[in-house]
C-alpha cells in the first residue's frame, strides 16, 4: 500500500483465519494500512504487487471451484456504513452502474460506468491438469449481482513460449462468449509468437460505457489487440443489477498438481468511474 492507493479495494486471500468456511477478505482500511502476506501478497523488489496463488485453498463461496488472490473494488473507501452490495440486489455508492441502466439505478450508485487500467505481468501459471484448464489464469474482471460481463485471461501451454489474451462475455443468466485477442482460447493453439512470455510486462484497459465493452491490450504505448463487446442484448441494463471490477490472479484450474501455483505481479492498476467522488 506504500506504492499503490489500495482504499478503494479488498482482497480475497485463500485462508480461513476466521474459520468461517470461506476465503478471507481483507478490508479496505487494513489493506491500506500496509496487509501483505509471505504466502500469497507481498512487495516485489522493484515496488510491485505480486499476487501467488495455490491451486487448492479456500475458496470465496459455494458458487465458485477456483482459488484466488485478488482485488474487489469497493468504492466506499472503508466507510462500512455503506454495505457491499445493495439492498434488493439494486446499485449503492459501493458499486457502479452502466449508463444504460435506469435513471433509478444510476442515481443510486457509486459512479456510472468505468474504466480500469493495469499494467502487469504473469509470472507462472500451471503445467498440469485437466486440458482446458491448463496454464490459465483470470488477470481482470468486470463482476455484476450474479454474472460477469467480462474476464480477461492469459493461458500459456505448456509448449508454447508465449501466452495467450482471450476475453469472455457472459450473457446474465446465460452462456459464454469467447473473444479470442492474442493467440487463442484453445489447449492445441501453437505457440502466439504476438502473446506474452512469463514475466513481461504488458497493459490492459476494460472500458465500459453503457451498452459497450471496449477491452485494450498494449505495450510500450503500442497497441497490440483490440476487442468491442456489444451488451445491447446481455441483460445488464437493468434496475437491480450493478457492477465493480476485480484484478489479480483468479486461479480457474483447479486440477493441477498441489504444488503448482498462479502469479501475477501488478505494476500500476487505476480505476476511475462518471461521478466518483474519489476520482483523481
Amino acid at each position: 500500500s506504500g506504492n499503490f492507493e489500495l482504499v478503494d479495494w479488498n482482497l480475497s486471500v485463500p485462508t480461513d483465519v476466521d474459520d468461517n468456511g470461506k476465503a478471507d477478505t481483507i478490508k479496505e482500511k487494513a489493506l491500506s494500512a500496509g496487509y501483505s502476506s509471505e504466502q500469497f501478497f507481498y512487495t516485489q523488489s522493484d515496488g510491485a504487487m505480486v499476487f501467488k496463488v495455490p491451486v487448492e485453498g479456500f475458496k470465496t463461496s459455494k458458487n465458485t471451484s477456483y482459488t484466488r488472490v485478488e482485488l474487489r473494488e469497493m468504492l466506499r473507501r472503508g466507510n462500512r456504513s455503506i454495505r457491499t452490495r445493495g439492498e434488493g440486489n439494486r446499485p449503492n455508492l459501493n458499486n457502479w452502474a452502466l449508463s444504460s441502466a435506469p435513471s433509478t439505478a444510476q442515481e443510486g450508485a457509486g459512479g456510472i460506468d468505468g474504466r480500469l487500467r493495469v499494467s502487469m505481468a504473469v509470472n507462472a501459471v500451471t503445467t498440469t491438469g485437466k486440458s482446458h484448464q491448463i496454464g490459465r489464469v483470470i488477470i481482470g474482471q468486470i463482476h455484476a449481482k450474479d454474472d460477469e460481463p467480462v474476464r480477461l485471461y492469459y493461458r500459456k501451454l505448456p509448449n508454447n513460449t508465449h501466452g495467450s489474451i482471450y476475453a469472455q462475455h457472459e450473457i446474465a443468466g446465460g452462456e459464454d462468449i469467447n473473444f479470442d485477442m492474442i493467440g487463442s482460447v484453445s489447449s492445441r493453439q501453437a505457440n502466439p509468437d504476438n502473446g506474452f512470455l512469463l514475466g513481461e510486462i504488458f497493459t490492459y484497459e476494460i472500458v465500459a460505457r453503457g451498452n459497450f465493452l471496449d477491452i485494450i491490450i498494449s505495450q510500450n504505448n503500442e497497441i497490440m489487440a483490440e476487442q468491442t463487446i456489444d451488451m445491447t442484448q446481455s441483460g445488464y441494463d437493468v434496475e437491480d443489477d450493478f457492477m465493480y471490477f476485480k484484478a489479480g490472479a483468479y486461479h480457474v484450474n483447479n486440477t493441477a498438481d498441489p504444488e503448482e501455483f498462479a502469479q501475477v505481479t501488478i505494476y500500476e492498476i487505476r480505476n476511475s468511474h462518471e461521478g466518483y467522488a474519489f476520482n483523481e
